[in-house]
């Protein structure tokens, strides 16, 4: 099947260069605000031709979610594979849960038995990052929806990622950067997804609302690791109704954007585009879709 068939929001892709392979993971369009309650992956060698979607993981009778299984992200990690995924329930608030495969087609199983992310906090979008020294973090949006003007923050976890190590930090808030819309009711931080240029710069992409609607926006770190002070005047990447991107390399070792678009159920689909670095910045080589 084409990527123009595939009905899926924040696409997350893994190559896997042994196997000649893209894995991609998504959040499923039908249902995707109630009753989504699994993951798929697709699996391609050319970004074109996608396998039919396999399951990697299915609601259980005894997990705590009921709905709004959204953004799998799978990171191989320590010899293992890592799914970053947010769940929610009538009886609990939304958050990241880490899941656990020996293998990227699954099945994945909860590393723990509740979310990573804070207990009463609404959050989702968490995703890995492992610092230069080798400590492991979670990135995570706590969600407009409880705090009205949505932040982004880090958390350390322990080695085996089973458990935070300290208190989460903020990185940022929504309402920050100049091409946030001034007097908005509402203030959007999705995605987040870290990604180290080759000069050694982190950039962190992240999704909001704009002027022009859903854009995929960039922040950099001033000081090169998680901490920040992070910056916002970066260009948008992409700011024609699609995000929740993430940066990955294609099996030729060309840089490369997956973000889902339109931003609109249930039209939204995965599309890829080329990109570059150059001068500290991020920009979309091939910006036709």
């Amino acid at each position: 099947m084409k990527a123009s068939e595939i009905n899926i929001r924040d696409p997350f892709v893994l190559t896997v260069p042994e196997k000649g392979l893209y894995y991609m993971y998504g959040t499923r369009g039908p249902g995707v605000w109630d009753t989504c309650s699994g993951f798929d992956v697709y699996k391609s060698c050319d970004l074109e031709n996608w396998s039919e979607p396999v399951s990697v993981f299915e609601k259980y009778d005894d997990f705590w979610a009921t709905h709004q299984f959204w953004a799998p992200e799978v990171h191989y990690y320590h010899g293992r594979y890592y799914m970053f995924a947010s769940f929610k329930s009538p009886t609990a608030r939304r958050g990241t849960q880490i899941l656990v495969s020996d293998t990227p087609d699954g099945i994945f199983v909860p590393l723990t038995k509740e979310p990573i992310t804070p207990r009463g906090w609404e959050c989702l979008d968490g995703t890995l990052y492992v610092s230069p020294d080798g400590r492991p973090y979670i990135v995570f949006s706590h969600e407009w929806v409880q705090c009205t003007d949505g932040c982004i923050y880090s958390m350390a976890l322990t080695d085996d990622l089973t458990a935070p190590v300290g208190e989460p930090k903020l990185l940022f808030r929504a309402s920050e950067p100049p091409f946030a819309i001034s007097g908005a009711q509402r203030y959007v931080t999705d995605g987040p997804f870290l990604y180290r240029g080759e000069t050694g710069r982190l950039y962190m992409l992240w999704s909001t609302m704009a002027a022009t609607g859903y854009v995929q926006a960039v922040a950099v770190s001033e000081s090169g690791d998680i901490e920040g002070p992070w910056h916002h005047d970066h260009p948008l990447l992409f700011e024609r109704d699609g995000g929740h991107g993430m940066i990955f390399r294609d099996l030729s070792g060309n840089l490369k954007l997956a973000l889902h678009r339109p931003n609109k159920n249930p039209y939204e689909r995965p599309v890829f585009f080329n990109i570059k670095e150059d001068n500290g910045l991020l920009s979309v080589v091939d910006n036709t879709n």
